[in-house]
């Protein structure tokens, strides 16, 4: 199975869906940790990207991916628009004239990752959405198949993962010891992402 322009496009969409539905939770979590905006800020930005998609035609992947980026750095603001305009950034550059299969699109998380760490300069076990994005390019790597049920599976563990983790960057690291407990919301949203990408992959 490969990912073309059309299902991309139908991803972000998902993905805006499900950041709409959450917006509020994505707020509480954000609450208890940081500065409470994570969900109005990926909800304006994500609608913003589902605007932009639905009116214009893509080619490849890798154009879908480069407008996602430019789109969520202008409107989302705080933290996450940097960090996510960065992952699908490197995620389009990795993809550019090439068809999205499994081991591209592992080449595109791990190039993501890359592009997290030196953004947000930070590390796996930190309380951060790289917690969700690194062990998926883990998973990524020992497979050849482009499984959309196990992309769930890693991102969902992953995100349950950093409820016990301590923060150690971002507001949240102020709270140090009593950060745990919380899930990150950065890689509750990261799985949102990639539980829109499993459904995409189903559909066909």
């Amino acid at each position: 199975m490969k990912l073309n322009a059309t299902q991309a496009v139908n991803w972000m969409i998902k993905t805006n869906e499900k950041i709409q539905k959450q917006s509020d939770y994505l707020s509480q979590l954000d609450r208890d940790i940081g500065d409470g905006d994570h969900g109005i800020n990926m909800a304006r930005g994500f609608q913003a990207v589902e605007d932009t998609l639905s009116n214009e035609e893509f080619a490849e992947v890798s154009d879908v991916l480069k407008k996602t980026a430019t789109t969520i750095m202008s409107k989302v603001g705080g933290a996450a628009g940097p960090l996510y305009g960065t992952a699908f950034q490197k995620m389009a550059m990795t993809s550019k004239g090439t068809e999205v299969d499994s081991e591209t699109f592992s080449n595109m998380v791990e190039a993501a990752v890359e592009g997290l760490k030196q953004r947000g300069k930070s590390e796996e076990g930190e309380k951060t959405m790289i917690d969700v994005w690194s062990p998926l390019h883990d998973a990524l790597k020992e497979t050849s198949e482009f499984d959309g049920e196990k992309i769930r599976e890693i991102a969902h563990s992953s995100m349950e993962s950093t409820k016990d983790m301590v923060a150690t960057k971002g507001r949240a690291a102020y709270l140090k010891e009593r950060s745990k407990g919380h899930l990150d919301p950065g890689s509750v949203s990261s799985y949102y992402v990639f539980e829109a990408l499993s459904e995409t992959l189903e559909k066909g």
